[in-house]
């Protein structure tokens, strides 16, 4: 019984390791990212671009920062000028994440249009 489960889980750990090595990590970041930006109105193919994009470019911590864009009490679900989108911008605190964020949302808008 003992050799079974130490097998299953050293099968478990070569599975994972299989997925993070072919991108497995980056595809379900991708994927998380398209999903939150299309249920905020952006168009699925730039949605999907900038998925892909800050998902090869950013660390899973710099992607869980991201949540701070979200609005807070009084704020609109979109930011309704260019002061809001970089007050929330600001929140993140991150220069690295910011630029990959605007420069995802700048090549990915012009290339689907």
């Amino acid at each position: 019984m003992r050799k079974l489960l130490i097998g299953l889980v050293v099968l478990a750990l070569i599975a994972f390791a299989a997925w993070r090595l072919w991108g497995g990590v980056e595809d379900y970041g991708a994927a998380r990212i398209e999903e939150e930006l299309v249920s905020r109105g952006v168009p699925q193919p730039v949605a999907a671009c900038m998925g892909e994009r800050m998902a090869s470019r950013l660390s899973p911590l710099q992607l869980r920062k991201l949540e701070r864009l979200r609005p807070q009490d009084g704020e609109t679900q979109i930011p309704a000028s260019m002061g809001e989108l970089m007050t929330r911008i600001r929140r993140i605190d991150d220069p690295e994440m910011v630029e990959v964020t605007i420069s995802s949302a700048a090549t990915c808008a012009f290339s689907a249009g």
